[in-house]
């Protein structure tokens, strides 16, 4: 039977819990909100009768931590954490058995750990409103770098058309005027082939600054991915790169525009053919689904490291050596087939290599 001093001595132990929790959450660092849990349990520990046999442990969907030595056998005292209405977790307050039964805990320490557990719920809505700005954040000053660089590149790409088309005229004019100097011929191959690939990073810059408008049509994919294969054999033989084309007998309609569709088709096999290993080969693949078309572009190169799986249809981001590649081949497919409202998704291939599945919605 507990006295009127002992009451007393335990309600202010009760009360200097609830003060030192309090503090605790209110001076949280949300980036180091564990350390946080932790000094609420020990805040609890120390408010229960048999303070030197308690143990408290704290489980969540985000969150497991106990004190020391917390005893596998054991007679508890448990409360919810509940999250926005949601049930996340508990806390549990034990005593070690059989030295202690059910009976050793008081009515007082009941309502103690519900509030507890109610101030930490509330410590975790915070923390996951917090979470959910910062992601907005992140969110919204993407966006604007991108709006932001969408505007430079669209300039970038309008200035540099007109310097490279007459690199490119001049460099022909002058092939005609020096045929008997297989040198000369030579470098200005060379000066050409600069251009050309200039010109399809130029290209490249204004379909990712949507410069370039949509012509969405109703049209018949079929022979537009067939054809656009076919027009990349010199570069599959040159590698000596073999493929497989699947597509079936009938025609496959959805509405798409057919210059954006073949470049989404060249950019991917492109990528399959750079990372391929020599005569090896790829596949492509064009199936009708209830809901949508699915356009799949295999090869069994390295693959794409985890780590980096989510930065591919970044802007500029490339796996490529420098100097080999633009980083703008996927960051323009996935615009392109965003503004189709289609999904283009990377997924690993079977033993190695890579796959790209583009998803083109049925209208």
């Amino acid at each position: 039977m507990i006295n009127a001093e002992e009451k007393l001595k335990e309600r202010i132990k009760e009360l200097t819990c609830l003060y030192e929790v309090t503090s605790i959450i209110v001076n949280c660092d949300y980036d180091q909100i564990e350390d946080a849990l932790k000094g609420i349990l020990r805040c609890l520990q120390k408010a229960w009768v048999f303070s030197g046999d308690t143990h408290v442990k704290l489980v969540t969907d985000q969150y497991a931590v106990a004190t020391a030595n917390f005893p596998e056998n054991a007679v508890s005292l448990k409360s919810n954490v509940t999250v926005f209405n949601k049930k996340v977790g508990f806390i549990e307050v034990v005593y070690p058995s059989p030295d202690y039964s059910s009976k050793d805990f008081l009515e007082e320490e009941i309502k103690l750990l519900k509030n507890i557990c109610l101030e930490v719920g509330n410590l975790l809505e915070r923390k996951q409103i917090k979470d959910n700005e910062d992601v907005i954040r992140r969110k919204m000053e993407h966006t604007d770098r991108l709006s932001i660089l969408g505007e430079i590149t669209a300039g970038m790409a309008h200035e540099l058309n007109t310097p490279l088309a007459n690199i490119l005229g001049f460099s022909e004019l002058l092939k005609t005027r020096i045929k008997n100097d297989p040198q000369a011929n030579r470098d200005l191959d060379k000066i050409i082939n600069s251009a050309i690939f200039s010109r399809e990073v130029v290209k490249k810059l204004m379909f990712f600054a949507c410069e370039m408008p949509q012509q969405i049509i109703l049209v018949d994919i079929v022979p537009i991915v067939t054809n656009a294969v076919n027009l990349m054999e010199p570069s599959l033989k040159r590698k000596k790169i073999g493929y497989d084309l699947h597509v079936g007998p009938k025609p496959i309609f959805i509405r798409v525009d057919t210059i954006q569709l073949t470049q989404v088709i060249f950019n991917l096999v492109l990528n399959a053919i750079y990372f391929s290993p020599v005569k090896n080969r790829i596949g492509i693949s064009v199936r009708e689904k209830e809901k949508y078309v699915e356009i799949a572009i295999k090869d069994q190169g390295p693959g794409i490291d985890p780590k980096i799986s989510e930065r591919i249809f970044e802007p500029f981001y490339s796996t490529k050596p420098i100097g080999e590649g633009s980083g703008l081949g996927l960051s323009v497919v996935h615009g392109i087939v965003k503004s189709h409202n289609g999904t283009i998704k990377y997924l690993p291939n079977k033993p190695k290599g890579a796959i790209f599945v583009v998803e083109f919605p049925k209208i």
